[in-house]
């Protein structure tokens, strides 16, 4: 009988196994650290190109600036790849609102994505007629209400501007706007979720729990598959709906509060459906929760009240399809062994794309430029790929996996699944790097202890089994492949910048991003030329996943 380690030593063994070359790991800092580029690759990315919608002018634009900066950096076969057809080609051109009368005012906001053009300045009276709710995890309207609304509302809204939803309420701010792990948040974020029962759902009937807590829960646990089918039924079924009633009604245009009541800042997405087989969603604005509040109340007051807007788009510049950007530093000894690293390269509209995910690009692409200036040896070959259409669906990467690995609704796996060792992504905002989520796969626990252990003076300390979802790493998981997403500092991310206006340059952390790009340049070198593949989970089920 063979005498078992205690867990303790056989972590500790395990631990000395992984060879962590620290003398790598510092020439890496140096670089990272002294002759950053991040911010110069943000700045071109967010300042320059602004925000890059895919399908849109704008991402094209973006994307050839990547692969010239890419090759500019000696990585010669740099390239966009197309995925297929996305839908439209969408840009906007010229934006303004105003109030005009009881008073002129000028009012903060921005037309959601795929949003119609007005052809030209429209003065128009404004109508409260609240249709649509469009938060997925704290509830929606039920069908029923909708038809309410709707039979309400028939024959009132030809030639008006409709207000979908009832003034939000706005309270005092009384807590930071931006915040940062501490050691007792980390200490909780290591641990284990505790087991429990879901409640009775059925994603195929879309029977799910009415409690905001317990939807929440389930999204956690839910694969992508059955996440995408809740977001398409109640985001864009619903969107659909309430655009083709306003259509047939003949309203001019449509303004909702931003979903975030904070201080002014606008949060929003998309307008209606981004599919070019059919028909354009209505010009839809999002206002400032507090602009958006002052037109209902002087509505209420039976106050007259017109607004000025004007919306002009064009498609002109791209063709709506879908593109990555891949790059590759060919491995020595094993060029046909990947270790792969991504972000998501597109962003809504409302600001330039910065944090979500100009800065997850920025690091990845600072990656790969510290690899290459530092001319390090790699048995393996690094792969870089920046995703379009990951804010519809994580679409980009999803088609790229099935392209090349192997396709999840089946399980049927390419030759090069085999070759593939583990991809890594970034897609948080700007907050620094404190852990990885192990996705399940405790094997790799002691492979990251070992490569975070050079950093945690620079705040990398926590390795945690749980999942996260929500972006591109799960493309890579959903077919058994080692996909990883670090731990971020939240800082301004939910509460300031994502999906909103906020979404800036400014709000970017330069030493965050510094921070990041060692991190992750050190755990590409080290994956790249370990003896062994990373370990890997068993292979998941076939799913039926969203087209």
């Amino acid at each position: 009988m063979k005498k078992l380690l205690a867990p303790a030593l056989l972590a500790t063994a395990l631990y000395a196994q992984e060879k962590v070359d620290l003398a790598v790991v510092q020439r890496i800092k140096v670089e990272a650290f002294q002759n950053s580029k991040v911010m110069d690759h943000l700045f071109w990315l967010a300042d320059v190109y602004g925000p890059r919608l895919t399908g849109s002018p704008g991402f094209t634009t973006a994307a050839n600036w990547a692969v010239k900066q890419l090759k500019e950096y000696g990585i010669e076969d740099a390239s966009i790849q197309p995925w297929g057809k996305f839908g439209r080609s969408w840009r906007l051109t010229k934006f303004s609102i105003s109030l005009q009368e009881p008073e002129y005012a000028p009012l903060i906001g921005f037309p959601l994505a795929w949003s119609a053009d007005t052809k030209g300045p429209l003065t128009a009276e404004p109508v409260l007629a609240p249709l649509t709710i469009t938060d997925r995890l704290d509830g929606k309207k039920t069908a029923e209400e909708m038809e309410k609304y709707f039979r309400e509302n028939k024959g009132k809204l030809r030639g008006k501007i409709v207000l979908l939803e009832k003034p939000r309420d706005v309270t005092p701010l009384m807590t930071a706007p931006g915040s940062r792990y501490s050691d007792s948040d980390l200490a909780q974020e290591a641990q284990a979720p505790t087991p429990f029962a879901l409640p009775p759902f059925d994603i195929e009937k879309m029977i799910l729990p009415e409690k905001p807590a317990e939807r929440r829960a389930l999204f956690d646990l839910l694969p992508l598959d059955a996440e995408a089918k809740i977001w398409e039924y109640e985001y864009d079924a619903i969107t659909d709906k309430v655009n083709h009633f306003l259509a047939e009604e003949g309203a001019v245009a449509a303004i909702v509060p931003s979903y975030n009541a904070d201080a002014g800042t606008v949060f929003g997405e998309a307008a209606g459906t981004y599919k070019s087989d059919q028909p354009m969603a209505e010009p839809r604005i999002a206002l400032t929760v507090e602009h958006y509040n002052r037109i209902a109340r002087l509505l209420n007051k039976k106050v007259p009240v017109k607004l000025e807007l004007e919306v002009r788009t064009t498609s002109d510049g791209a063709t709506g399809e879908g593109l990555n950007i891949i790059a590759n530093i060919p491995g020595s000894s094993k060029p046909d062994e990947i270790v792969m690293i991504g972000a998501h390269f597109d962003s809504w509209i409302g600001g330039t794309g910065a944090t979500d995910n100009g800065t997850g690009s920025a690091v990845m692409i600072e990656v790969m430029r510290i690899l290459k200036a530092l001319h390090l040896r790699l048995d393996r070959t690094v792969r870089l790929g920046l995703w379009s259409g990951e804010e519809q669906g994580i679409y980009g990467s999803r088609a790229y996996v099935k392209a090349n690995f192997g396709d999840p609704e089946t399980m049927q796996l390419k030759p090069a699944h085999a070759k593939f060792s583990g991809y890594f992504n970034h897609d948080n905002g700007t907050g620094k790097l404190r852990g990885v989520y192990l996705q399940g796969n405790d094997a790799m626990r002691p492979v990251f202890e070992a490569w975070f252990a050079p950093f945690r003076d620079l705040g990398v300390t926590t390795i945690t089994i749980r999942n996260t979802g929500g972006t591109d790493h799960q493309s890579f998981d959903q077919v058994g492949l080692p996909g990883f997403q670090f731990i971020q500092d939240e800082v301004e991310y939910e509460r300031i910048t994502h999906h909103s206006n906020m979404d800036l340059y400014d709000h970017a952390v330069p030493a965050d991003l510094m921070q990041a790009s060692a991190v992750i340049a050190s755990v590409v070198y080290h994956a790249a030329n370990r003896p062994e593949l990373l370990p890997r989970k068993e292979l998941p089920p076939p799913v039926k996943t969203k087209n």
